[in-house]
């Protein structure tokens, strides 16, 4: 499944260095390609995923802005073999198109993970409606299992070992809908890894994990004890927001970024959302040579406090509102739609949310005071507007 040959960005250097008349001797240009080949060729490290024995190249693909089956084929076909997506993403249509594209495929040959959000505390009918959204994500995507079902952003300690939520998730596996089972988490990242333990029945854990984060040393420790309790760790905003500043011009190292996640070997693998081919490469070639250089690291300390769009999900926001608004979740949806550019995916956040269009109507004035300097009500203002715009017109 391995791309053979030099990839475009390698043809592309050394066309431009052949056109510039640059004097390359027969043999020089044989090792420039031969070094190109062999770069191409390196083997992604692979890792195993906790208890479940499954090993997974360190570079997977978060496919929930993806659009385009052939950026799914080029993944494919360099060896990247775990895909992530949700029941949500693009309205269902991310599930669909990654269905049509594994149909005539082995089923040994990739291993995918959906994700169901559930609203909590769980309502009376909980349990029916996680079973139909599975059966629905599970017929989208043309499959009998999933290999991965988790369930979507938990952002409380509460939720990890409700009983409800245990034997419902439990009753999946044993029906062999789901191979393993796991939660994904923005917040609370430390406790939550801690509270998976307790419970003792989380297969996989998919965690934000990067370098800006303020309680990394914490959170790596809590991945350690997560870990060698058996628990699969995958990473996911490893590139905090995908860009500096809401303009999207800033575009974040995200070689740098993925190389700093890595460096914890307890990661198996980490999910970048790529979305173009020359953002596949920049990943590709990070994957077959993850080891961080120190210009990386001076990369990543003059940006880790630099103001940035990615929140850091400390949930000390929300009681500071007189509403209790979900402020968190409301920050993530800003950085979905100014930094990843996709106001669907801004949407589908607030929607998940119960955010309302005008959820700061009659304030007079934002009491929340951000520790990472956010102008909330600024952010609130300009993203809840995604509310109101029709499907058809978002990005």
């Amino acid at each position: 499944m391995e791309t053979k040959g030099i990839n475009r960005r390698d043809f592309l250097r050394i066309s431009a260095m052949v056109g510039a008349g640059t004097l390359i001797t027969p043999g020089a240009l044989a090792n420039t390609l031969a070094a190109s080949q062999e770069d191409a060729e390196a083997p992604i490290p692979r890792r195993v995923l906790g208890r479940t024995g499954v090993e997974l190249p360190i570079l997977s693909m978060g496919v929930m802005r993806a659009d385009n089956p052939n950026l799914l084929r080029a993944a494919y076909n360099a060896g990247i073999f775990h895909f992530d997506t949700a029941h949500g993403y693009q309205n269902g249509r991310n599930e669909e198109m990654l269905g049509n594209f594994f149909q005539d495929k082995p089923r040994d040959s990739f291993f995918i993970a959906t994700k169901i959000k559930i609203a909590y505390p769980a309502r009376d009918n909980f349990e029916q409606s996680l079973d139909e959204m599975l059966a629905t994500s599970l017929k989208r995507l043309k499959m009998d299992h999933v290999d991965i079902l988790y369930l979507h952003a938990f952002s409380g300690v509460d939720e990890v070992n409700d009983p409800r939520v245990l034997a419902a998730i439990q009753k999946i596996k044993s029906e062999g809908k789901a191979r393993f089972i796991g939660f994904s988490t923005h917040a609370h990242k430390p406790e939550m890894l801690d509270a998976a333990v307790a419970g003792g029945i989380y297969d996989v854990i998919l965690v934000s994990y990067n370098f800006k984060l303020r309680n990394a040393e914490e959170t790596t420790r809590a991945i350690e004890r997560a870990a060698d309790a058996g628990i699969g760790i995958i990473a996911m905003k490893t590139m905090t927001g995908g860009s500096a500043d809401a303009t999207g011009q800033k575009k974040i190292n995200a070689a740098a970024c993925l190389k700093w996640a890595w460096q914890n070997p307890r990661v198996t693998t980490a999910i970048p959302g790529f979305t173009n081919f020359d953002e596949l490469d920049e990943c590709l070639v990070a994957g077959r040579a993850p080891a961080i250089t120190n210009d990386d690291s001076q990369y990543l300390a003059a940006l880790r406090d630099a103001p940035s769009l990615f929140c850091q999900q400390c949930d000390t926001c929300r009681s500071q509102c007189p509403r209790g608004l979900p402020i968190p979740d409301i920050m993530r949806a800003y950085m979905y739609a100014y930094g990843y550019k996709q106001a669907s995916l801004s949407r589908e956040t607030l929607q998940e949310s119960s955010v309302a269009a005008d959820p700061c109507a009659g304030c007079t004035a934002c009491t929340v005071k951000c520790p990472s300097g956010f102008d909330v009500a600024a952010k609130i203002a300009a993203v809840t507007p995604v509310l109101r715009v029709p499907t058809d017109f978002l990005t």
